[in-house]
């Protein structure tokens, strides 16, 4: 090869001038997916021998590294940034819970299944992810050459291919938006949602031109040195994944295309990544190696390609920093008609002629991506030219499905076996409102419905209705007198509780984490057991069948990272509500209310070992002869209703009173990737009058300690608690499957 190289060099000398003679050397990077970081360690060695480069083409993931290599990183530069890359929060599209608001977060932990139901017919997206966490890394990372919409302008010529879904024909893109182009060219099927161009709906341009050798030489181009990340067909026990699959139909013609591409390309480098698969990122570093060895192993080849002179002068990179904070001037959007400008700036969180970080602007990205009601949001940078800064041109492509079918699973030792089907419809009255119907199938047939006129942070108008029932062992206090406890001899009432509540209100955001609502509830709430007798035995005993009338307020903070396993974040919630009239069944009923707080604050302590301290308070005012409403504890679980609060060591419903103090912490460690183990201990006071009679600042009265394995999945968290109370000398389990609901 290195013969071949000289003579022909040799021969062009002879024909041309001197300062024609120099040879025009190409690169082309196939497509692989993850495979394709081996790119980086070829550039790696290809720079440090001082090869210059004249033009670059790219298929797919080649196209990625290629562009970036063109507009001006080096093979180490890129090697820096891909290790510090999360590329399963890329490809999974998953946004940090900080960027979404209430609804959103409930959206998102709640269901395990979210389909299109437009027109009562159930379609699938058109990909896992819209790719907006790709694009936003690729526009910051080519923001320094925004004003390039000629690649041929670019530090170094560039060109990528996609495919065109309606025709099947290959597009070469070497002009416009470079990330948006590169986006397309990587849109690898099943995996990113296509992208359009100039009216082209364009994929992955591995489908038809994984490594366009033919295209590059077009282009004058005299040596092609090629890094091909292609792999032969694979075997059954390889094709594990839709896109292992749909790689291997891909590759029936590749593979035949490469016979002939091979023996065109001078320099022909092929990493042994045959261990490896197109989403293998976490093996990142393992895949660069090889790309790294590969190059090695072709050094005689490259070095013939750098001219006497030059021989062990190396010309370094400018080092291109990425920006970490951006002035935008001006705003132009195109594509929205539901959604005014105003709703868009107001999730962007844009500040027009001030300094933003670029956390903060991929952070209002996120926002109103985190919303659904977009399909895409591309966009890009222009320099303004009156002063320092950049005017930002977006496009947003609303989504057209308006109706969404949802569902989830779940089991836990309250409630039981529950199927979960959701119905969502946005748009029903007004373009920013949202109606969603929760009907839960199983032991306890349950009902959830909310209404809401969305308008951010103005206030927005909302209207809920739920059903919840149990049938339990609970503390006989809840129900009865002292007097009628000692009367009874009953220290547990097997009793069944049925609770409606229907709330008005108004709420308003102060950041997305941050609301404040308040609004008119109506409760009707049954209780009845056969635990005790009646003059017709076939009749339950009625213990409660009472219509509450009040008036509530409502503060919440969640900056959790995550609800479930939070390792950083601080929670608040506190409510009042004021209990102004209750119908006929309860005679004796008078004004009364009930204050209620919980407070968490979650830290890591390594990159395994979070805490989570949590402290929760509650008392009533006025009158206290109600006692259903009064506060229990015992139980394990996420969103018990009413005045219920968990309690490890304890059944539901066990320790009950008209106030109460409990805090408690939990030690969570991650063992490997969504595994956990926690180590947890809750104390607390409850009984009446605490706050009056000193009580709620004495040593705990109950205890309660559990030791718990969990496993998140995309269902929700599996857990298993074994828990203890020194008091009761007893152990209870709990089991928890799927999202709370």
């Amino acid at each position: 090869m290195t013969l071949f190289l000289l003579v022909l060099f040799s021969a062009k000398a002879q024909n041309k001038p001197e300062e024609k003679t120099t040879p025009k050397i190409g690169l082309v990077l196939s497509g692989g997916g993850a495979k394709g970081l081996a790119h980086i360690g070829a550039l790696k060695v290809i720079d440090s021998l001082g090869v210059k480069v004249d033009y670059v083409a790219g298929t797919s993931m080649g196209a990625i590294i290629g562009a970036l290599y063109a507009s001006g990183y080096s093979g180490n530069q890129l090697d820096s940034i891909f290790k510090e890359i999360n590329f399963n929060n890329i490809i999974n599209d998953n946004l940090p819970r900080a960027s979404k608001a209430f609804y959103e977060r409930d959206n998102d932990e709640r269901y395990a299944i979210k389909l299109p139901f437009n027109d009562f017919k159930i379609s699938l997206p058109s990909a896992l992810s819209r790719g907006q966490n790709t694009y936003n890394l690729l526009s910051r990372l080519t923001l320094h050459v925004s004003e390039i919409n000629d690649f041929n302008k670019l530090p170094i010529p560039f060109f990528c291919i996609a495919t065109n879904i309606e025709t099947g024909e290959a597009v070469m893109l070497d002009k416009g938006n470079l990330a948006q182009s590169v986006m397309a060219s990587g849109a690898l099927p099943s995996i990113f949602q296509p992208v359009v161009i100039n009216d082209k709906i364009l994929t992955d341009g591995g489908v038809v031109n994984n490594y366009p050798i033919d295209e590059l030489k077009a282009k004058g181009m005299d040596v092609i040195i090629g890094v091909d990340v292609q792999d032969g067909l694979a075997d059954r026990e390889k094709l594990v994944s839709a896109p292992e699959v749909l790689l291997q139909i891909n590759n029936f013609r590749t593979i035949k295309a490469m016979e002939l591409k091979v023996p065109k390309t001078d320099v022909y480098i092929k990493p042994d990544i045959k261990d490896f698969n197109v989403v293998s990122f976490s093996e990142g570093f393992k895949i660069i190696k090889k790309g790294k060895q590969a190059a090695i192993d072709k050094v005689e080849a490259l070095q013939a390609l750098i001219k006497k002179e030059e021989m062990g002068t190396v010309v370094p990179k400018v080092k291109i920093q990425p920006l970490d904070s951006i002035v935008i001037n001006k705003v132009s959007l195109a594509g929205n008609s539901h959604y005014t400008r105003a709703y868009v700036l107001g999730k962007l969180k844009l500040k027009l002629n001030k300094k933003i970080s670029y956390k903060d602007f991929n952070n209002g990205i996120n926002s109103l991506v985190a919303t659904n009601n977009f399909k895409t949001f591309q966009y890009e940078f222009s320099k303004t030219k009156e002063k320092d800064g950049y005017d930002l041109f977006a496009t947003l492509t609303e989504n057209e499905n308006n109706t969404f079918l949802k569902a989830g699973i779940h089991y836990d030792d309250l409630y039981k076996s529950a199927l979960l089907i959701n119905l969502t419809q946005h748009h029903v009255l007004f373009d920013n409102d949202m109606a969603s119907l929760d009907i839960i199938l199983g032991d306890n047939v349950r009902y959830d419905f909310e209404y809401l006129i969305d308008k951010g942070f103005y206030w927005s108008v909302g209207f809920k209705s739920r059903f919840q029932q149990f049938h339990k062992n609970i503390s006989a206090q809840l129900l009865l007198e002292d007097d009628q406890i000692v009367g009874s001899g009953l220290n547990k009432i097997d009793a069944k509780l049925q609770d409606q509540t229907n709330q008005f209100y108004v709420q308003t955001l102060f950041r997305k984490d941050f609301a404040l609502a308040i609004g008119a509830e109506h409760k009707r709430l049954k209780v009845k057991s056969q635990t005790i007798a009646t003059d017709n035995p076939e009749e339950e005993f009625l213990f409660e069948n009472t219509d509450y009338f009040s008036v509530f307020g409502n503060l919440k903070l969640d900056t959790y990272d995550d609800k479930y396993f939070p390792r950083k974040g601080f929670y608040f919630d506190g409510s009042l509500h004021l209990y102004l009239y209750a119908s006929r069944f309860n005679e004796n009923f008078e004004r009364f209310s009930i204050a209620r707080a919980d407070m968490g604050y979650a830290f890591s302590v390594s990159e395994k070992l979070a805490f989570n301290l949590q402290s929760h308070g509650g008392f009533k005012l006025g009158d206290k002869s109600t006692q259903t409403l009064d506060f229990a504890l015992g139980g394990y679980g996420n969103n018990l209703i009413n005045n219920f609060i968990p309690f490890l060591g304890y059944d539901f419903i066990s320790l009950t009173g008209n106030s109460y103090v409990k805090t408690s912490l939990i030690a969570d460690y991650e063992i490997f990737k969504n595994h956990h183990i926690s180590l947890e201990g809750n104390w607390a006071n409850i009984d009446d009058d605490i706050f009056e009679t000193g009580e709620w600042f004495t040593f705990s009265d109950y205890n309660g300690y559990a030791l718990g394995y969990a496993i998140d999945t995309f269902i929700g968290p599996i857990q298993g608690k074994f828990s203890y109370s020194p008091e009761q000398k007893k152990s209870i389990w709990f089991f928890n499957i799927g999202f709370w609901f």
